[in-house]
């Protein structure tokens, strides 16, 4: 029998679904991962661009299973992806990041529609927990399980495994039973150094894959989830005293990959802004839009956080949405300056032109402000993106034709984030940014007081192609449903 629970109980469940795990690292306290955009070296597809934050709004934005459609091939999702390793002997496997979800989970030998192959450039593995000299299974008679759901479940006896099901908006699912076995990852011991880390956590392992999780085009091994509950894995390190609750990331979208790492970050400087306490994902307040040094005459409510409203930063959407009020006297103010184009729909979708001179000369500056007067700088060819030669779309989208669910929401994604070093503190309740080129180092500090370099990576072998503008998708959990077993 499934037991679904509302959105209030969804919270909460996933705040406890790896509360409880055991988290037993060795020595070090600053992780870096190996991350890889899935894109790098590929083209675009506008349709796909558009699919993907169809599919990634219906996540984000609703508590139920949300269809919202799109013309775009699944396959074309873009994601960033990191290695870790599990269980003993450890093997390599791919997953997903996801600051948006908290469950780490792959897929698993026994599993039922799984993919073998991806387009990735990535080989995958199909986790076999009785490989593992360390694995041990999770039944539903144990703390990890009883704390999950409050109390052990009816018809629970010794021997029943703790089974999992999640499901995304796109109407996407994986199921499976949860496990305990090491991981292992890289820690920082040095400037630009690692050695290998082990620790033990509790898993999901994927049983059952449908929708595009089972797609070999996107395909990874599973995912990472760093959202900001106690059930993540930072959450988790942090408990054990292991790291401080800090992470960041700088995305490369020229040459792919960039860099994902956990720790105190002390160079470059970031300014930051309060995150908005008590909501599921990374909400911050926005104050203010100017395009061109101007203020635009927005209304007063438009900025406001409630039910779906609010400002979010996710670098896992590829655009940026904005309300009406906000979209239409932006786009009125950036053309004002520009009346000789002439504007064309490209797929029905897109607001592109022909542009023969480069676009940060001719095209203003977009800034947005936040709250601590912390501002989002957004150049042009930012937020103009080259579809051919001379010609330009758009990448501000109107939220307000999308859903109602989400017309009034303000989606900050990939376009603006990308080639920024975006610090997420979640201790203090902050994220931070500032430009950067992200195919540098940064510094970090570890828990004994050290600094060291951190340096970005590059996984996959398509990063040796031609590369264009890179795409994000990084997955977000809209239902976390628990089973039992009769």
């Amino acid at each position: 029998m499934w037991v679904v629970m509302d959105l209030k109980k969804w919270v909460w469940a996933v705040l406890v679904v790896l509360a409880v795990a055991e988290v037993g690292l060795v020595l070090g306290n600053v992780v870096s991962f190996e991350v890889q955009h899935k894109f790098a070296g590929r083209g675009r597809n506008l349709s796909a661009m558009m699919s993907h934050d169809v599919r990634r709004r219906g996540r984000l934005l609703s508590a139920i299973d949300l269809q919202l459609g799109g013309n775009g091939r699944p396959s074309d999702a873009g994601l960033y992806f990191a290695k870790i390793g599990l269980g003993n002997p450890p093997k390599d496997y791919y997953v997903q990041v996801d600051t948006g979800s908290d469950l780490l989970w792959v897929n698993c030998v026994e599993c039922v529609k799984c993919p073998t192959k991806s387009d990735l450039g990535i080989e995958l593995t199909l986790y076999d927990p009785k490989a593992s000299s360390t694995s041990s299974y999770v039944y539903c008679d144990q703390d990890f399980c009883t704390s999950t759901y409050e109390g052990q479940l009816p018809g629970c006896k010794p021997g029943l495994q703790c089974q999992y099901n999640v499901v995304y908006g796109d109407g996407s699912a994986t199921a499976g039973y949860f496990v305990k076995d090491d991981i292992q990852f890289s820690r920082v011991t040095g400037n630009l150094q690692t050695t290998l880390t082990n620790g033990s956590v509790v898993f999901g392992c994927g049983a059952k894959q449908s929708g595009e999780l089972g797609s070999s085009s996107e395909a990874v091994d599973g995912i990472l989830g760093f959202g900001e509950s106690n059930s993540s894995i930072i959450s988790q390190l942090a408990a054990a005293g292991k790291v401080k609750k800090i992470f960041s990331h700088c995305l490369d979208n020229v040459n792919g990959g960039g860099i994902f790492a956990i720790g105190e970050v002390v160079s470059p400087k970031v300014n930051s802004t309060p995150m908005v306490p008590n909501q599921q994902h990374y909400n911050v307040v926005m104050k203010e839009v100017d395009v061109g040094g101007e203020a635009l005459d927005l209304p007063t409510d438009v900025f406001e956080t409630g039910d779906r409203k609010g400002t979010i930063i996710d670098s896992g959407t590829t655009l940026a949405y904005l309300p009406e009020a906000i979209y239409d006297p932006l786009m009125k103010r950036i053309l004002g300056e520009r009346p000789e184009i002439k504007l064309h729909s490209v797929e029905e979708q897109f607001t592109c032109f022909k542009y023969n001179d480069n676009v940060d000369d001719g095209f203003p500056i977009v800034r947005f402000y936040f709250e601590g007067s912390v501002s989002l700088t957004v150049h042009p060819h930012d937020y103009l993106f080259p579809i051919d030669d001379n010609a330009w779309c758009f990448g501000w989208i109107n939220g307000g034709l999308q859903t109602k669910d989400s017309k009034d929401v303000i989606l900050l994604g990939d376009l603006v984030l990308s080639n920024k070093l975006v610090v997420y503190d979640i201790e203090n309740q902050t994220i931070g940014w500032t430009e950067y080129n992200c195919s540098l180092s940064i510094k970090v500090k570890d828990e004994s007081g050290a600094v060291y370099s951190v340096g970005p990576h590059n996984l996959s072998s398509a990063s040796s192609l031609k590369v264009g503008v890179l795409l994000t998708f990084l997955s977000i959990l809209i239902a976390l449903l628990h089973s039992s077993v009769h």
